[in-house]
């Protein structure tokens, strides 16, 4: 197998060293255990192709690898895998200045791409914190959100083609970029989300906006969520909002104790608000200014202020995106979970309760993108604990928050996938009619089941 790999890759771009083995055959997930037989770094769709058409004939499975960014185990190699890892097709292939549109390979990084967008005067506006280490090829396996989405959508909104090889060796193009394209099933959005078990995205043109205007980021305090809710509802109606990020004390907390960074505000509150709102004249800004006080006459709000310059709006904002980083000593379980935006509060309140009976004494720590339902959810690992027996005590309970999702119509993944961390709880969200045509289409673009097989579905 190693010579055929090198006859397709040749020798510097086949590894299996223990060391690759183990940093490539992972996501941000710490608990399962790798078994990968190889690493392969392609460069172009020709030879993704050849390597499927190998993998076929030998019966061996294959494992996309992106940034490695995910928290569901979808990109986890642990049965003896090939990892295909995409990092060396990272280039942008074309602008097209008149369509205002991008095609670059699926290793592109998405702060590079972001950067290219605004080297030519435009934005890609798709953006999170994993932004330095993400790919887009993973991006557009997971549909990914992010912080913006309430102003711009997710992925799926900005990719108007793709170049794909399928399970079955097949190279495909989808949609060409067209605007128009009224010829029956658009497969392209079935890759968008897949999660990399229909094939292998290699090539995404995505259509880039306008520069973002000018914009404000406001930092507040709420003493419930509820009044976080009403305080959305407010700034939705009289202003545009960017983004709506909510944050518990207790993620403050961590924060604070990681960064050595103090609240911007001088009252305590149980929540906190980071809110990106475009300003771009006099007016917006006393829009902004009249929503702030009137959410602080109704008491939505106990305390809130406005960023003066760049250097206020990124210390807001590492607020919200340092949580992760500033919990990553505790190992935490994460589940990253949606409803509709008004049921958000409804969720809360059923889920509460699970944790008090369960994790009396341990720290659940609250955040999310609240203005398009999304939430996270961090469990911290208490220090006489095990990882073992952590997470054992966790899946426990995952049966008893997902039934509560399903209770609200929610999804028990809004941006990590399904993976292997959420597969046996799929029908928490999707029905038994779903997933069988499901599998009908895994069976269509990967027959013999080699393209990351074991994630999302069985």
């Amino acid at each position: 197998m190693l010579t055929e790999l090198q006859n397709i890759f040749t020798p510097t771009r086949v590894s299996n060293s223990a060391e690759d083995l183990k940093k490539y055959g992972k996501d941000w997930t710490t608990y399962f255990d790798i078994n990968a037989s190889f690493i392969v770094f392609p460069e172009s769709a020709e030879e993704v192709q050849k390597l499927v058409q190998l993998a076929r004939l030998k019966k061996i499975a294959l494992i996309p690898s992106g940034g490695r960014t995910g928290l569901s185990g979808g990109a986890c190699a642990l049965n003896g895998e090939i990892i295909v890892s995409f990092e060396r097709m990272n280039k942008v292939l074309e602008f097209n200045p008149i369509e205002q549109t991008v095609r670059v390979q699926c290793g592109m990084i998405t702060e590079e791409l972001q950067e290219y967008a605004k080297s030519k005067g435009l934005l890609y506006p798709v953006d999170f914190a994993a932004r330095g280490s993400s790919h887009i090829g993973g991006n557009v396996a997971t549909n990914a959100g992010g912080i913006k989405v309430v102003r711009y959508g997710l992925t799926r909104d900005w990719v108007v083609g793709l170049k794909v090889v399928t399970g079955t060796g097949a190279i495909l193009n989808l949609n060409q970029s067209l605007v128009k394209n009224a010829t029956g099933y658009d497969l392209r959005h079935l890759f968008i989300g897949s999660e990399g078990t229909l094939g292998f995205v290699t090539e995404v043109t995505l259509r880039l906006a306008a520069p973002q205007t000018p914009a404000k980021v406001l930092f507040l305090g709420s003493d419930s969520l509820a009044q976080v809710m009403q305080t959305y509802s407010l700034f939705k109606k009289h202003t545009t909002l960017i983004a709506f990020e909510m944050l518990s004390d207790k993620a403050l907390k961590y924060v604070e104790q990681a960064t050595g960074m103090s609240s911007p505000l001088s009252s305590p509150a149980k929540f906190y608000i980071v809110s990106e709102i475009e300003c771009p004249s006099e007016k917006h800004e006393q829009q902004i200014m009249e929503a702030l006080e009137k959410a602080l006459e109704a008491g939505h709000i106990v305390d809130g202020t406005v960023s003066q310059n760049e250097a206020q709006t990124k210390i807001f904002w590492r607020f919200r995106e340092d949580i992760t980083e500033s919990l990553a000593r505790y190992t935490p379980y994460k589940n990253d979970i949606s409803v509709r935006v008004s049921k958000v509060p409804a969720l809360i309140e059923e889920m509460d309760p699970i944790f008090a009976k369960n994790y009396p004494t341990w720290d659940v720590i609250w955040f999310g993108h609240i203005g398009d339902g999304n939430l996270h959810i961090s469990i911290l690992r208490p220090a006489d604990m095990t990882k073992e027996e952590f997470v054992k005590e966790c899946r426990k309970v995952d049966a008893l928050i997902f039934q509560a999702i399903k209770n609200q119509q929610g999804s028990i993944s809004a941006e990590h996938g399904v993976g292997l961390t959420k597969k046996p709880f799929l029908s928490f969200t999707r029905s038994a009619e779903e997933i069988a045509l499901m599998r009908g289409v895994k069976m269509v673009f990967d027959p013999d089941h080699i393209i990351n097989p074991g994630k999302l579905i069985d």
